[in-house]
């Protein structure tokens, strides 16, 4: 893949036209329940398509980060203590939302002892109380490795638990505070803690990752028990932020979903329209 930056213009195949209309009775339900989703603070591209079909990446823990990530539009002022009443109104939302698949995920908060663990089991047990049928997903932040948030995470309920490493070691840089090595030993973790859990992560196209190393970052999450992935194309969400270097057509993504699935994945899903929670519904039907 090239390294030598482009003028940022989406081309054709990244030109998703987004309806108003479609979004206002989910953040009306998200409205009441005072909650957030990545969605709306990441500026997810998808946003209009997925509140259509009434599905919403609920962000627990706050809208802030401890982190400063420069790929990453979540706000990076100082975090809020967690709100106790956050689990049973994601819950209520679910239920409003008629949810059958719920993705839950966070900022990094490096400011809590368990990184926010015990708040994602309570939002778990809430959602379950409701349904115990309903599938939940977890996407979760490192935790700093600490094998005791780690075992609350393993055994909160979840179906899935997700750790994304969003790029290839030699660009890490823009994952501040973050460690190449520690996210896969997170992901190899949770699967030992808990096999009966799957194990999923994501990772963005178009920094400037060459082939070579993709495949050896594919690898590395078979080694370490991760069998689902999506892969989508980064998109800079201001000029503040780090830079396209390159617009990943949408053949390439089928080429890495088809090396992926032939090295030994159960899912991938892979376009440059693709994040971690889009179409999550999706990863355990195979």
């Amino acid at each position: 893949m090239s390294t030598q930056k482009i003028q940022y213009s989406k081309p054709e195949w990244l030109r998703k036209k987004i309806t108003l209309s479609s979004l206002r009775e989910v953040e009306e339900i998200i409205a009441r329940g005072r909650l957030h989703t990545v969605c709306q603070e990441a500026m997810c591209p998808n946003i209009g398509e997925c509140f259509s079909r009434k599905q919403a990446t609920f962000l627990i823990l706050g809208k802030e980060c401890t982190r400063r990530c420069t790929f990453c539009n979540v706000s990076k002022d100082i975090p809020l203590p967690p709100d106790p009443d956050e689990p049973g109104n994601v819950a209520k939302s679910v239920q409003a939302m008629g949810l059958r698949h719920v993705v839950i995920t966070s900022p990094t908060r490096d400011d809590l002892p368990d990184g926010g663990a015990e708040h994602f089991a309570n939002t778990v047990r809430a959602i379950k109380a409701f349904d115990k049928t309903i599938v939940v997903e977890l996407l979760i932040p490192d935790l700093q490795e600490d094998e005791t948030a780690l075992r609350v995470i393993a055994e909160s309920g979840a179906e899935i638990v997700g750790h994304n490493l969003e790029t290839v070691p030699r660009l890490y840089h823009i994952r501040k505070g973050a460690k190449y090595e520690r996210s896969l030993r997170v992901l190899k973790k949770l699967a030992e803690l808990n096999p009966d859990i799957a194990t999923k992560s994501g990772i963005m196209l178009g920094l400037g990752e060459r082939e070579e190393e993709v495949t050896t970052l594919l690898q590395d999450l078979l080694d370490h028990h991760c069998r689902l992935l999506s892969i989508g194309q980064y998109l800079s969400p201001s000029q503040e932020h780090t830079e396209v270097i390159e617009f990943v057509p949408p053949e390439r993504f089928d080429h890495f979903r088809d090396a992926g699935m032939a090295m030994g994945f159960r899912f991938i899903k892979s376009s440059p329209y693709t994040r971690s929670s889009y179409m999550a519904d999706e990863y355990l039907k195979t």
